[in-house]
């Protein structure tokens, strides 16, 4: 697993095997990240279930502002730091969170983003819980976008959908306030 653009690009992460954990494949992290280029330069981003951190760690490598890298699993987050500090970023947090202590903790901090990447376990239908939520507690800022990447599971989202790409199984989907 690489960086595949930006000012880390070719760089290696580790994670690509963690328990638990289904990284985004190349292919389709490079279309996914062409689809929102324009979206991500001086942004706050949050990777909600970040697994190695592969997607916040590319929004950095690509002119991220901050980005917040959440997940509730020990190996994983120890990996983001390993990977973060392999990098030299400093411009990062990670959160050994449950997805929805983690959301609380953002609305009780005041805390808006601008992009929030949703990449749950799929057996566990959390996309829309945590949608709900984000929606609910107004956590994503005006103009801001929620990408989600879904086993074509439907997503109940009010915010308008501006792409969608089906990768095999997976499908992903961006939505915008």
């Amino acid at each position: 697993m690489r960086v595949i653009s930006g000012i880390y690009k070719g760089r290696i992460l580790k994670g690509f095997d963690i328990d638990g954990t289904r990284p985004t494949m190349e292919r389709v992290k490079e279309s996914l990240f062409g689809m929102i280029q324009n979206n991500i330069k001086d942004k706050i981003v949050l990777d909600l279930f970040s697994g190695s951190g592969n997607l916040g760690i590319e929004a950095i490598s690509e002119g991220a502002k901050f980005a917040y890298l959440v997940d509730h699993n020990k190996i994983a987050t120890k990996t983001i730091k390993e990977n973060l500090n392999n990098l030299k970023i400093t411009n990062a947090l990670v959160l050994e969170k449950d997805y929805l202590k983690a959301l609380e903790y953002f609305k009780s901090n005041n805390i808006k983003l601008d992009v929030i990447f949703l990449d749950p376990p799929y057996k566990d239908k959390l996309i829309n819980k945590a949608i709900e939520y984000i929606e609910k507690e107004e956590l994503l800022n005006n103009d801001g976008l929620i990408v989600c990447e879904t086993d074509c599971e439907e997503i109940i989202c009010r915010y308008n959908l501006i792409k969608s790409r089906k990768y095999g199984s997976k499908m992903v989907s961006i939505y915008k306030k």
